[in-house]
């Protein structure tokens, strides 16, 4: 009966073990703010793209519209007017994707509201045309990589050190926009979307 006693004990104080760990992982992702992840060290990832300026002028110019569009009944608000015209000019950029290299991009964007929806095909890795508002939609496109490291955590009732997990973030950036440099000048840098 004692040896029942016993093997129940050990088990149970594992139990416990296991618990104030899952608690304390538990107490880390609770601390996890989109502040606290914006502010994760971006992985660097090499420009699949590297098309010399040579390159980028002798290929034929890509204009990007729309596939499918699908109407809002919403009006638009004209206080934001300039804002639209500034995000639709057309400029050149190259897209990436970093998850599956070379697959075309397919994404929905719709940036102000009385706008429609529109879906867009956005070849990668070669220079296009296409609004401002869908390479910047495309430059947002990334998510957080939270890793598992072994951590050493004291104990707060005074019995020791427990070891555990804690919860270590990322940022990976999962579709990337550049845009091309139309200038000829060697001084002259690329322009920010």
């Amino acid at each position: 009966m004692t040896e029942k006693n016993k093997t129940a004990s050990t088990a149970q104080q594992q139990l416990d073990k296991a618990d104030q760990q899952f608690q304390a992982f538990d107490a880390n992702v609770k601390e996890m703010t989109m502040d606290r992840m914006n502010q994760a060290p971006k992985v660097d990832v090499e420009p699949q793209t590297l098309l010399s300026q040579k390159d980028i002028e002798k290929s034929k110019d890509i204009f990007l519209k729309p596939k499918r569009s699908i109407s809002c009944k919403e009006k638009f608000n004209e206080l934001y007017r300039k804002d639209y015209e500034h995000a639709k000019e057309y400029v050149q950029f190259i897209a990436e994707n970093r998850e599956i290299i070379g697959e075309t991009i397919d994404l929905w964007t719709r940036p102000f509201a009385g706008m429609p929806a529109e879906e867009w095909d956005v070849p990668t890795n070669k220079p296009v045309w296409g609004p401002r508002y869908l390479a910047e939609q495309i430059k947002r496109k990334y998510y957080h990589r939270l890793v598992m490291q072994q951590n050493q955590i004291s104990g707060s009732d005074g019995m020791g050190q427990y070891y555990g997990s804690m919860a270590v973030d990322t940022t990976v950036q999962r579709l990337d926009a550049h845009p091309v440099n139309q200038r000829k000048s060697v001084f002259m840098g690329a322009g920010s979307f």
